[in-house]
């Protein structure tokens, strides 16, 4: 079953972690797992031509192994943010090896943004990562784009539901390429008929 409004249930939960934007005439586009040599320049190519900004969540081994991505991302005016040194999953992680792995890849990414990969997490990590002031970020609406059995059409579909103030995901991976190029820009013109704003988080 796909979820693509993240459950209240882990709101509560993680009260602090940021769930949607504050500006209800904008949406906030996110990228999950890069930067990969195979997607990252069709997606940052689309953005410029789309004229909008967004914020990548970055695993730090991908930044160690294609800096030059990851520098261009920022000079073309995106904002950048930590996904881990190698894509942990936090709930399957020991706490100190999860905070160890976060640090790791802080020491490329320099962001006080951060997002749990595949959105799982403990409290005993998140209460860890609290108290170094870093800034956890959820979503509020899940592309799937990752999935080999969801089609684009899909994608584009449940994009009609997208509001001010969401937070999307869509994901920088080879996974994510068939399902992103086919509709990433059309759900960014169907935001524009909306007359949302894009912003950064």
């Amino acid at each position: 079953m796909r979820i693509y409004r993240s459950p209240l249930l882990l709101r509560w939960l993680f009260p602090s972690a940021i769930w949607k934007g504050d500006d209800k005439r904008a949406v906030y586009l996110t990228f999950d797992d890069g930067p990969s040599e195979a997607l990252t320049p069709w997606i940052l190519q689309t953005l410029k031509k789309a004229e909008v900004k967004a914020t990548f969540f970055c695993v730090g081994n991908n930044v160690k192994k294609h800096p030059e991505l990851f520098q261009q991302i920022q000079e073309e005016g995106h904002r950048v943010g930590n996904h881990t040194m190698h894509h942990e999953n936090g709930m399957k992680t020991r706490a100190n090896d999860y905070l160890q792995s976060v640090d790791e890849a802080n020491s490329f990414i320099h962001s006080p943004l951060f997002r749990p990969p595949y959105g799982k997490i403990t409290l005993r990590q998140y209460f860890q990562l609290k108290k170094r002031n870093i800034q956890i970020v959820f979503w509020s609406w899940l592309s799937y784009d990752f999935d080999p059995n969801q089609a684009s059409e899909k994608v584009k579909m449940k994009a009609k539901s997208i509001k001010g103030g969401d937070i999307l995901v869509f994901h920088d991976n080879p996974k994510s390429a068939e399902t992103l190029t086919e509709s990433l820009e059309e759900v960014i013109q169907l935001l524009n008929q909306k007359r949302l704003t894009f912003k950064t988080i």
